[in-house]
């Protein structure tokens, strides 16, 4: 009987030795508030990027397409820093789309023109708006100074994108309403 439990305990461990590198960086995340924070700002990151290409391609209008450039033109640069301080500190970066920015992507790419501008902003708008509230949360509470730095320092960044966001999202609704 203890053989048992004792090859049982030994191929749990095993197995939890050879689990792959996400599952442990995941873990890590959630232990750690800092290395949550890197986690979720940089999957966003990338989400921004890939949507804002989108955008510059799908969209009808030239002030969607120039929120996407500027999407990503911003969050490259943002992205970029990130991953050098988190490299830096041995946290990881994401590399592909969470579930949530995947589902949104393969909406995105079914989309064109007007449609495409109308789903792209408010889901601008909704990320930045979480995007805003991320930072904010790291710049005031987080444990790693040059961390809790970036954070404030690119915190006003998002803020603008999320108040032009907000505004090209009232102008969108106020062209509906006037059709």
């Amino acid at each position: 009987m203890q053989r048992r439990i004792l090859l049982a305990v030994l191929i749990t461990v095993g197995l939890g030795w050879w689990a792959p590198q996400t599952t442990v960086a995941q873990g890590k995340a959630a232990k750690n508030p800092d290395a949550t924070f890197v986690q979720k700002a940089s999957g966003a990151g990338l989400a921004e990027v890939q949507a804002g290409n989108m955008a510059m391609e799908r969209a009808a209008s030239a002030e969607v397409k120039a929120f996407g450039q500027r999407m990503v033109d911003d969050h490259t640069q943002a992205n970029q820093e990130l991953t050098t301080l988190a490299q830096a500190k041995r946290i990881p970066v994401a590399t592909k789309l969470d579930q949530k920015h995947q589902a949104m992507a393969d909406k995105l790419a079914t989309l064109h023109g007007a449609e495409f501008d109308q789903a792209y902003m408010a889901g601008q708008l909704a990320d930045h708006e979480e995007a805003v509230r991320l930072f904010t949360t790291e710049a005031k509470q987080g444990k790693d100074a040059e961390l809790k730095a970036f954070a404030t320092k690119t915190l006003p960044a998002l803020q603008g994108h999320m108040q032009l966001a907000r505004n090209i999202t009232t102008k969108q609704k106020e062209e509906r309403a006037h059709r």
